[in-house]
């Protein structure tokens, strides 16, 4: 039965890192299967949006008989409660939704969920062999809805429909941002004040080693030695195991723009020093206080920008020193690049290749529009930034030739999708960018949502549409000025 129970867990877990869910990622040691971390990116139009939730999950010899336990750990160390359903002890209600179909996986907002099934665990909501990992993560994702108040148990039965004001005012309290809706929602400051706090801000100055005040305290924990060798790896035990580290820095690069925008708008609606307002289901260890500080939040966001700009080019300075010493990922990123550069000439591929400053770890990619498309005629120069510590931590790629398109955020950060299988392949990289920026007729996709102004223009009215084709003309002419 263990070995069955391993069997699955691992069939599971590579299944979900093998998918193109841009929401969901689970990972755990190799030498540890039955405890699993994952995170949930929080849904487009819901308080959580862009937020970066993180959960333990821990497998019994009799999975999938008997469910895993589940735990929340973005809680701002057990003073933060998110949702009625998500406590801030880290417990997880899962019965509202451990039973609920597949869930639409385009990252839409979730479907209303029936409010008596939320607490009571009614006949017929019994744990399933047949369900799992996946369907467990996308009932958690489904409690992140528009409205988490209605999560509340017994909401539904009360004496009184929920005071608009207090509805109001928890909503305001979770912590990731979005933009608001176009119906108008306008009921979640709180709600996206602490989770841009918690799970954004407070993740990434971690990660980067951030005081408050924005200075380097203490150099970011890596598993490598100044050598700058992954050849010569710390014992596994002795490392923090952070696996979501890259990914929510380079998404924190996508959403830059999207959060700096939920602040502004935050800071139009209320004032700072504002106190949070105690909710009718907060009890003394599952509260949510604090004050309103959206300027603060804006400084520690910029500062968090500064910091990963910097680390980025300071990929440059530790490439070259890799290089002297023939590292391996240093040997490894040359021949890539050169192998990359015959490909494009045996293809006839128009686009050029080369490395900045002699450097395996930044490219140049020079991009030459495609013809017949809005692209047509620009000429655009992209910088590739690879980490000693390539491929645990991606690419960080950068325009250096201004283009108004809706993948590419205001600093030139592309959004693009390299395969996962093939991570370790620099031309995987080259040729998910390209893809991105000339594909005709991409599906809606809110999590691609990393330049606000260029995203709602190209999936607006037909008049936004033609603004939109507009100024990526405009864009792609100056490319050659």
């Amino acid at each position: 039965m263990a070995d069955q129970s391993v069997f699955r867990i691992t069939k599971e877990l590579s299944e979900l890192q093998k998918n193109s869910d841009l929401s969901l990622a689970v990972a755990c040691r190799d030498i540890d299967v039955r405890n699993v971390k994952a995170l949930i990116i929080g849904p487009h139009e819901t308080p959580y949006e862009f937020g970066f939730f993180e959960f333990a999950f821990k497998f019994n010899k009799d999975y999938p008989r008997k469910s895993p336990t589940v735990t929340a750990t973005t809680t701002n160390g057990g003073r933060c409660r998110f949702n009625p359903n998500i406590y801030a002890n880290g417990r997880v209600d899962l019965r509202v939704n451990i039973f609920l179909p597949r869930l639409n996986r385009t990252f839409a907002p979730s479907s209303k969920l029936t409010r008596h099934s939320t607490w009571r665990g009614e006949r017929g909501e019994e744990w399933s062999a047949a369900q799992g990992l996946e369907s467990i993560l996308l009932s958690i994702q489904s409690l992140m809805s528009s409205n988490p108040y209605e999560n509340e148990p017994g909401f539904e039965d009360a004496n009184e429909p929920p005071d608009k004001k207090n509805q109001k005012d928890y909503v305001q309290k979770v912590l990731t941002l979005q933009l608001l809706s176009a119906s108008g929602v306008n009921n979640d400051l709180q709600i996206r004040h602490e989770t841009l706090r918690i799970s954004v801000i407070q993740r990434l100055e971690e990660y980067l080693g951030l005081a408050f005040d924005g200075t380097v305290t203490a150099p970011p924990v890596n598993k490598e030695d100044y050598d700058l060798d992954m050849d010569t790896l710390d014992d596994e035990s002795t490392v923090p195991f952070e696996p979501f580290k890259d990914l929510c820095k380079r998404r924190f690069l996508w959403y830059y723009d999207s959060y700096l925008a939920a602040v502004q708008k935050g800071k139009e609606e209320v004032k700072d020093g504002q106190s949070f307002s105690r909710m009718p289901f907060e009890g003394s260890s599952n509260t949510m206080e604090g004050k309103f500080n959206y300027s603060e939040l804006e400084r520690r966001l910029r500062n968090i920008k500064k910091a990963l700009d910097a680390e980025t080019e300071g990929w440059a300075s530790d490439g070259l020193a890799a290089k002297v010493k023939e590292t391996t990922v240093a040997v490894n990123l040359q021949r890539q690049y050169e192998q990359v550069v015959e490909s494009f000439k045996r293809s006839d591929i128009p686009h050029n290749l080369e490395l900045v400053d002699q450097n395996p770890f930044v490219w140049a990619l020079t991009y030459f529009g495609k013809p017949m498309t809005n692209l047509d005629g620009g000429l655009f120069r992209i910088i590739l930034y690879f980490s000693p510590r390539f491929p645990e931590d991606q690419p960080r790629v950068k325009f250096e030739t201004r283009l108004f398109h809706h993948r590419i955020a205001a600093d030139g950060t592309p959004c693009y999708f390299a395969p996962v299988s093939r991570r370790e392949d620099a031309k995987s990289h080259i040729e998910a960018i390209i893809d991105a920026l000339e594909e005709e007729q991409p599906p809606y996709d809110p999590r691609t949502l990393v330049n606000p102004e260029a995203f709602k223009l190209y999936w607006g009215s037909p008049e936004d549409r033609r603004m939109y084709n507009r100024r990526l003309r405009r864009s792609v002419q100056q490319s050659v000025e």
